[in-house]
């Protein structure tokens, strides 16, 4: 029999070893796994936390570690039983030594792997000592991917660590942290009658056979049969007659199936039935129907605790993804828990998985990511929820698009195709990457991660690539696989505007992003960046250090923004509800204020201090202003079939802003120029760049103001220079939009206008 018990307890962390037999012999600081050693430095700005090789030690005797696995003496020195030490993730590059002989290397910070401890122990006496060190190493490498990425590299042993014991002839146990299952569901259109193929490895069982038992969502058998073992591999079909579909998040329905040997060990995994399509013209189909998948991405990590969760943050996670109605996750940017990917099958999202090629391209860690890539697909293929494989995220982002990136990405396309043909391939593209680029040919399909609106450019500008994009390519499937704006619930305004981090900026980003993404259901799959915020040790900025703010909600899931609140009102139409935005704003200078209001109702009254104010039909923002006098209750309220919904506030007029509302109490900036000053008939700083550049005389101003900017930011200057689609989108901005991006002083905005003030428009 399969005996797997939890090993997390009693384990010792040496930060610093020459060696594992060092490490064995320094004092150590007693930890329970899951532990990782950077859940303070790595989140709290500095770009300083520490990355180097740690080690992880527990000392036994092999007779207790035998009491502990459940294994007897005799079955193990008899030959009759194996045992294993698994790892659910270690990062990101892991040791495994036993008395001092390394045993195994793992090169992937995020997948399973085990280590057979059976030959070592074998030949030990019962009282003899067993001392396991395990080093996990996340400085830097040539080879070991990720490398360079916005968010903190986390090292430790940050997820389970167990003991299976298992009888000789036992499901494979030693190829890639598989559960030696493999489950391919073929579904019929029509009939939904459904053709399982079952697949399984084993070690040492030739002469076994293995009994399949398919099992309904009630746990009543729906099927069985027995084949026997032949080279330590099994293939076999069964057939559900009119199967039960797993239908996302309307009905993610589970089968189970169990396969046994007859030596004793057994496997079980769940599995759905499904079938999907996606449509360039028409995006994303679920078992003939069309399914648009508007969803969130997801970093595992969390405040105070780094990566190192348990099933209850999972879960926790899970719940806030299901209320705001999402309907998929993009599970980035590396394999997640198992816990999370059983989550997923669950609650019904439908998955994009991707390893952590991401960023900067490794010429020498081309390896490393087939071997992160097989790891992914072969651990996690029997999850309905995953629809599609990740090749990589912004890529390009660091390096050329050259033959041996190329290379890399086909090695990587086949992998997938041959390990999985049943799934697409994507990729996320960064946004300055050229649309005719040959490296957008190798996946199935694509999408592009987009930030007008926050890092460059105009909100308007999203539309404008995606319409330019579909007119151009009808033929291929293209998504939003990331775009977000970057939001301190601390930092209010009356007028938010972008680069402020106020919770209303990002409130306004969204909602013309949800807006954008309604009318074009073409594309196949739209994934907010973040659902929450995360941990990325380099950033300091918007009031906080080494946060990425771009989350729907805060780093330790406390609090949700306002733009949650919108995405529910989009995406969370059965549960009635309405949401006041702006309730941390509630010292407001202006006389008149607005009140904005999320619902997925289709009325919403406002009362102001118990009194009716005005009833509003909208679709999912609602807009009031009101005269900002005292202090003042105002409340939302909309009717439903079993009563009303409602959300209340206070807000208090003050004589001046409260500068706490503002990064470092910085007043905002105003508007530099009044209309009727700019002469619509000469140049301005409201012109687009592009035109200003390709003008006679206004052209070399921009030139001169150009090589001015390149000599304090030369690295942002070479990238324009060598990237036609970044030059392109920037061409398409205002001047002005991009001197207040690039923080340029009110003086010398002027002055430049002056001087393009004086350069006529030729009509």
């Amino acid at each position: 029999m399969r005996n797997t018990v939890l090993f997390d307890d009693g384990w010792g962390f040496v930060k610093e070893a020459d060696s594992a037999a060092d490490a064995a012999q320094k004092p150590a600081e007693a930890v329970k796994l899951p532990h990782t050693w950077n859940a303070v430095d790595g989140q709290d700005g500095g770009d300083d936390y520490y990355r180097g090789k740690c080690w992880y030690v527990k000392k036994s005797t092999k007779s207790d570690l035998l009491k502990a696995a459940g294994l007897s003496l005799a079955a193990l020195d008899g030959g009759e039983a194996e045992l294993w030490l698994e790892f659910d993730g270690a990062a990101y590059s892991s040791e495994v030594y036993m008395n001092g002989k390394l045993l195994f290397l793992h090169e992937d910070g995020f997948s399973r792997f085990r280590v057979d401890l059976t030959g070592e122990l074998t030949g030990l006496a019962p009282a003899d000592p067993v001392e396991l060190a395990v080093s996990a190493d996340n400085s830097r490498s040539d080879h070991v991917y990720p490398q360079k990425a916005d968010f903190t590299f986390y090292g430790g042993i940050y997820r389970d660590v167990k003991l299976l014991s298992v009888p000789k002839a036992h499901f494979a146990l030693g190829y890639r942290g598989t559960s030696g299952l493999k489950i391919t569901p073929i579904v019929d259109p029509e009939s939904h009658d459904t053709r399982v193929t079952l697949e399984a490895w084993t070690q040492n069982a030739d002469g076994n056979s293995i009994t399949f038992r398919i099992l309904d969502g009630a746990g009543k058998p729906v099927s069985e049969t027995s084949a026997p073992v032949s080279e330590n591999y099994v293939k076999t079909e069964i057939t559900i007659k009119n199967a039960h579909l797993w239908d996302g998040v309307d009905d993610p329905y589970l089968y189970l199936c169990e396969a046994a040997l007859t030596s004793g060990d057994s496997v079980s995994s769940c599995f759905g039935c499904r079938y999907y399509e996606i449509d360039p013209q028409k995006g994303f189909f679920l078992n003939g129907r069309s399914y648009p998948l508007r969803g969130v991405s997801r970093h595992q990590d969390r405040k105070g605790l780094g990566n190192a969760l348990s099933i209850k943050e999972h879960r926790e996670d899970m719940e806030i993804i299901r209320e705001i109605g999402a309907n998929t996750i993009r599970l980035a940017h590396y394999q997640h828990s198992q816990d999370f990917y059983d989550l997923c099958d669950e609650y019904g999202m439908v998955v994009w998985a991707e390893i952590p090629f991401i960023t900067m391209f490794m010429e020498k860690g081309e390896q490393n990511t087939l071997d992160q890539m097989e790891d992914l697909i072969v651990q996690n293929y029997n999850h309905p929820s995953i629809v599609v494989w990740g090749l990589s995220n912004e890529i390009t982002a660091a390096t050329p698009v050259n033959d041996a990136l190329l290379l890399n990405h086909r090695k990587l396309n086949d992998l997938c195709h041959r390990l999985d043909p049943t799934r697409k391939t994507t990729m996320a593209d960064v946004f300055m990457l050229e649309t005719d680029s040959p490296i957008l040919t190798i996946p199935d399909i694509n999408s592009y991660n987009l930030y007008f609106g926050w890092y460059l450019g105009d909100l308007t500008q999203n539309e404008e690539f995606f319409d330019e994009y579909h007119e151009k390519f009808p033929d291929r499937v293209i998504g939003l696989s990331e775009y977000g704006a970057d939001a301190n619930p601390a930092f209010q305004a009356e007028h938010p505007e972008k680069g402020d981090y106020s919770e209303g900026y990002q409130a306004i980003y969204h909602e013309h992003m949800a807006d954008m993404i309604e009318k074009r259901p073409w594309l196949w799959a739209t994934h907010v960046w973040n659902m929450f915020d995360f941990a990325a040790d380099g950033r300091d900025e918007g009031g906080k250090h080494g946060e990425n703010q771009k989350g729907l909600v805060t780093f330790d899931r406390k609090y949700k923004k306002d733009a949650f609140y919108l995405y529910k009102a989009y995406w969370n139409t059965k549960v009635p509800f309405v949401h006041i935005c702006g309730k941390n704003y509630k010292n407001r200078e202006c006389s008149e204020t607005e009140i904005k209001v999320y619902s997925n109702c289709d009325e919403v009254s406002l009362y102001v201090d118990g009194k009716l104010l005005e009833t509003k039909k909208a679709h999912r923002v609602f807009v009031f202003n009101i005269t900002n006098i005292g202090t003042q209750t105002i409340r939302a309220a909309a009717k439903t079939t079993d009563g009303e919904v409602s959300d209340e506030m206070t807000i208090t007029k003050v004589s001046e802003m409260d500068r706490s509302y503002r990064m470092n109490g910085a007043a905002p900036v105003q508007n530099w120029f009044d209309e009727k000053d700019i002469n619509p008939d000469f140049f301005s700083v409201y012109d687009k760049l592009g035109d200003l550049q390709t003008d006679a005389k206004a052209g070399p101003v921009m030139a001169q103001m150009m090589a001015k900017a390149s000599a304090s930011r030369g690295e942002v200057a070479e990238a324009t220079k060598d990237n036609p689609a970044l030059q392109k989108m920037m061409a398409r901005m205002t001047l002005i939009s991009l001197l207040k991006q690039a923080g340029t002083e009110e003086e010398q905005v002027k002055q430049l206008n002056r001087i393009l003030q004086g350069i006529p428009k030729h009509k």
